[in-house]
């Protein structure tokens, strides 16, 4: 493993604050706030790149975080107040209390409201929860939870709560059941038992070398299946060659509303992922690695980090220093640029390219960004051979996905099933049909951003480039099936509110296209030409895929289903 040792910015003993002038300026620091702010902290490191971390451990101890926090985190880690208030309040789980202001109830329970907790009944469960639960517990709308299998979900603090009714709910609430409990997974003993760790083991101990590992990831086809699918072993390649030091960041914040597959292998088997990413760290010659999960998750955080701990102190070989960072809900943050700008203690804005992140990007050096699933399967195509996942597929595709599914079928789940399979076979032979009642009316092929398909499309190769003729994409796999006793434009208003509402407002084609074209999508009949002129402006000069990949539900609606918006 690289010693290169990685240089982050420390804030302390830099010239501006030896000469007085690092200070924060304006408000008062209140001492006995300072005091608190002191004693949480604790022998923590002051770093810039702390500061979601640091902010985390307030709103969880206190419920909120108020100016007074603010002012006081700020003289702590010798930063402008504008720059902890920005970054606090950019985040959807940072509740801000100005002065004078209010605290939230101490418990919120949130009902998300996207699109497979739509189909399921989630809006009546919001009224109906607003008028059980009174005024002592705020109940509020939320986005994609990435549990959509289980649609209708409630979070109950941070405990969720599946195919959620207004009396599960209220239970939970009376018992103060708020926090979420892991539970059964293959532990790091049981792993090791299993075989685990033996390829980690050889590749440090020169068993194995480099440049076979990049060739077979490179043969097996692997894609990354975070959404963007660029060849896993390439990835290796390209970022091995750049100067080091070199960072990782894996990718677990899984915003996409459909997806919840990371979530679902992490709940079973996460040494499998742990060990996939020793492996590339090692291959890369990665200096640290830093895992960055979604809020949402707080029982897979829960796993993490017990199981790291135990990886940590009984270590099978060499390990790199290795660092889990919590988001603080922002879509946005699925962005590898946005996720890394997240590392680093900043709002999640993604970065204008080149650079590529693979020449500088976490703290400015090379930077091998991943998803979850991608590295879970590295040890499977290491121990079984390249020829063996590639051997995989259907209609000329090659591989295996992990198929999110939800939405109107009996038997919603992550399904892995061949590439290329087509939906209408997903639907049959893995999940068990479509409901009673509901007949296949319409599909999306990948989450809110790969736009809707009609059931007469449902024959098309489930796989990376095979939908994009159509104005979709595969993205996350994540696979929504509609029936009919729904509508495709119901479904793309409810897409794009939630784009509307996670635009990280950088860029005025996203942040005024999304909310407007939501204005547009709300009336009876739709203004297709101004829509499709809008949605031009945002596919073209939207900073990110975010605004780039919200028109797809516009456009598929007007193109496949013109009866429903004329």
């Amino acid at each position: 493993m690289e010693v290169a040792v990685v240089k982050r910015e420390n804030n302390r003993g830099n010239k501006r604050d030896r000469q007085g002038r690092g200070k924060p300026k304006g408000r008062a620091v209140d001492a006995g706030v300072l005091g608190d702010i002191q004693t949480l902290l604790g022998n923590a490191p002051r770093r810039r790149d702390l500061l979601i971390e640091h902010l985390h451990k307030i709103q969880d101890k206190f419920g909120h975080i108020s100016a007074a926090h603010i002012t006081a985190l700020a003289r702590e880690m010798k930063l402008a107040m504008t720059e902890v208030f920005e970054v606090a309040s950019f985040y959807h789980h940072f509740d801000i209390v100005k002065e004078g202001g209010t605290p939230p109830p101490a418990l919120t329970v949130r009902v998300c409201d996207s699109l497979s907790c739509e189909l399921g009944g989630a809006n009546p469960l919001l009224t109906e929860l607003k008028r059980v639960l009174g005024d002592g517990v705020r109940v509020i709308p939320a986005p994609c939870v990435g549990r959509c299998e289980q649609a209708p979900v409630v979070v109950v603090g941070q405990n969720p709560v599946a195919n959620a009714s207004a009396g599960s709910v209220r239970a939970l609430v009376a018992a103060n059941k708020t926090s979420c409990a892991p539970g059964k997974y293959i532990g790091y003993a049981a792993y090791r038992k299993q075989g685990g760790y033996h390829i980690a083991a050889e590749c440090l101990t020169g068993k194995r070398d480099a440049e076979t590992l990049i060739k077979t990831m490179e043969h097996s086809g692997l894609r990354g299946l975070g959404g963007a699918g660029f060849p896993a072993g390439r990835k290796w390649r390209i970022v091995r060659g750049e100067k080091g030091p070199r960072v990782m960041a894996v990718n677990i914040d899984e915003g996409e509303p459909g997806t919840f597959k990371d979530r679902y292998y992490l709940e079973r088997d996460p040494h499998r992922f742990l060990e996939g990413m020793i492996v590339a760290a090692w291959t890369v010659q990665i200096s640290e690695v830093y895992i960055y999960l979604r809020d949402e998750y707080a029982g897979v955080r829960a796993i993490l980090e017990k199981e790291l701990r135990a990886l940590q102190k009984n270590p099978p070989c060499p390990l790199p220093p290795i660092f889990l960072r919590r988001g603080a809900g922002a879509y946005i943050c699925g962005e590898e640029s946005a996720m890394i700008e997240s590392i680093e203690g900043k709002r999640g804005m993604p970065r204008l390219r080149p650079p590529y992140v693979a020449q500088v990007g976490l703290f400015g050096y090379p930077t091998l960004e991943h998803n979850m699933e991608t590295l879970f399967w590295v040890r499977e195509i290491l121990e079984k051979g390249a020829d063996w996942f590639a051997s995989h597929g259907r209609n000329g595709r090659k591989g295996l996905r992990s198929f999110s599914v939800s939405g109107r079928v009996q038997k919603p789940g992550v399904h892995v099933a061949p590439a290329g399979i087509t939906v209408k076979e997903l639907i049959a032979e893995y999940c068990g049909g479509m409901l009673p009642g509901h007949e296949f009316y319409a599909y999306l092929p990948g989450g809110a951003s790969g736009g809707i398909l009609p059931a007469t499309m449902g024959d098309i190769p489930l796989d990376f480039d095979t939908l994009n003729q159509y104005g979709c994409f595969i993205g996350s796999a994540a696979v929504i099936i509609l029936s009919d006793k729904d509508k495709a434009s119901a479904a793309a208003r409810n897409i794009m509110k939630f784009f509307a509402e996670e635009s990280c407002g950088q860029c005025t084609p996203c942040r005024v296209g999304t909310a407007k074209a939501l204005n547009l999508m709300e009336q009876p009949n739709w203004d297709q030409g101004l829509l499709e002129e809008l949605s031009g402006a945002m596919a073209d000069a939207s900073i990110c895929g975010l605004g780039q990949a919200a028109p797809n539900p516009i456009r598929c609606v007007m193109k496949y289903f013109p009866k429903e918006v004329q």
